[in-house]
């Protein structure tokens, strides 16, 4: 497996991997799929040096199985610019098999190089894969917005899940 920075050549695979997560209903708050042309202003917003998106790729041929994000928090406010939100999301096909574990410890091991102090996640609380995996990488639970995500068939909370670089 190899992990690379994303190009645009990339994006329709992240967007076809990130709708899958919108259908399975418990890995983001979005309800309804989002298009390439809707995440092209997302994408360019990823500088590689300061806030970059990895994909990873099973071998040369397979394509972009899954990726992560390090996203500006609250662009433009310079005591703020550190901080880093950390997003992952695994094709369906390969979730399970330790690549989200992959993803994120890329991530740390490079973050620190960009600059980066602090990462933090935002996830649903009924998302106990992805607690689990970001209490396994260190991150700790930084807070709880309860009752904010409000789904046609259930609300639930967000946690906010942090860790030092």
């Amino acid at each position: 497996m190899h992990i690379r920075t994303a190009t645009q050549n990339d994006l329709e695979q992240i967007v076809a991997i990130y709708n899958q997560a919108v259908a399975d209903g418990n890995c983001t708050a979005d309800t309804e799929a989002v298009t390439v042309a809707g995440r092209r202003e997302w994408f360019n917003a990823h500088f590689p040096e300061k806030y970059p998106i990895y994909v990873m790729e099973a071998d040369s041929d397979s394509g972009v199985i899954a990726w992560c994000s390090l996203s500006a928090h609250r662009r433009g406010r310079k005591a703020l610019q550190n901080v880093a939100e950390i997003s992952y999301y695994v094709d369906r096909t390969h979730r399970a098999g330790g690549i989200g574990q992959k993803l994120i410890r890329h991530a740390l091991k490079e973050a620190a190089g960009l600059g980066l102090h602090n990462l933090f996640a935002i996830l649903l609380d009924s998302n106990q894969i992805s607690v689990a995996l970001l209490e396994k990488n260190g991150f700790t639970r930084w807070g709880h917005l309860p009752e904010i995500a409000e789904f046609p068939d259930r609300i639930c909370g967000q946690y906010i899940y942090g860790r030092k670089v």
